[in-house]
């Protein structure tokens, strides 16, 4: 594992933090340079939760509290997305043979070069946590960013103690077993996982088109423009072009057929 690289003063602003949060995890390639994404993401989250804090002691506007917890958000979705890759890292590194299969932590007969839990810089329950949220996630689909939302949309603070725990209820769901057919539809079937993909795309879009009428775009638009001066709205600039770019290539699917 490589050392963090030093973060300079005029990186310390939560935009710059979590820009180069994502920015890292999206060019990573090993699981040093994912670790290395991870770090800064959970250094974002510091930062904003302590932003978030003094905001509230100042009595500040609830808009400046609203905007650190945003951050907070974001900086835990990408601390999130890096942990799923650091699970699928440990995990093949451990079917190659590179990492011990019991963490390191008792003696064993293993050759003294595989590397243990301990000498990459984890804790075996940061990898049992890592594999939660990969789990959690192959569950349920956005299980990550629907709990941040919606946190957010009550107002409230979004915590890793708080994602913990929904991600812990989704990743059990997924180890329970599937249901039995229904006895009051003896022909039902489960769905494969590409019809299970396929429904939750067209459930978004379903979902949006209901809510998407001219009153509430209209708000939505007036939003938009009232958040060009804060200053996560580049993230959300982001966010909406790769969602874009998503629903357009599925529309390519059907102008295809």
């Amino acid at each position: 594992m490589t050392a963090l690289a030093p973060i300079s003063t005029q990186s310390q602003d939560l935009p710059s933090l979590i820009d180069r949060a994502a920015s890292m995890l999206s060019g990573a390639k090993t699981a040093a340079e994912v670790l290395e994404a991870r770090e800064v993401a959970g250094l974002a989250y510091d930062v904003a939760k302590r932003a978030a804090r003094l905001q509230r002691a100042k009595s500040a506007h609830d808009d400046l509290v609203a905007a650190a917890h945003r951050a907070q958000a974001h900086a835990l979705e990408i601390e999130a997305r890096a942990k799923r890759r650091l699970a699928d890292e440990y995990d093949a590194a451990q079917a190659r043979g590179e990492v011990k299969r019991n963490g390191g932590d008792r003696s064993s007969v293993e050759d003294h070069n595989t590397a243990s839990t301990a000498d990459l810089g984890l804790r075996r329950d940061q990898i049992h946590e890592a594999r939660q949220i990969r789990d959690a996630e192959a569950a349920d689909p956005g299980v990550v960013r629907r709990a941040l939302d919606d946190r957010l949309e009550r107002g409230e603070e979004p915590t890793r103690a708080a994602l913990r725990k929904m991600v812990v209820d989704a990743a059990m769901r997924g180890l329970r077993p599937q249901r039995s057919a229904s006895r009051r539809n003896p022909l039902y079937v489960p769905p494969t996982p590409e019809q299970a993909a396929w429904r939750h795309v067209t459930g978004i879009f379903r979902a949006f088109a209901e809510w998407a009428s001219d009153e509430n775009l209209a708000l939505a638009r007036k939003g938009m423009r009232e958040a060009r001066n804060t200053p996560f709205h580049d993230l959300d600039a982001t966010a909406i072009a790769e969602g874009s770019a998503a629903f357009t290539t599925i529309k390519e699917w059907f102008d295809a057929r």
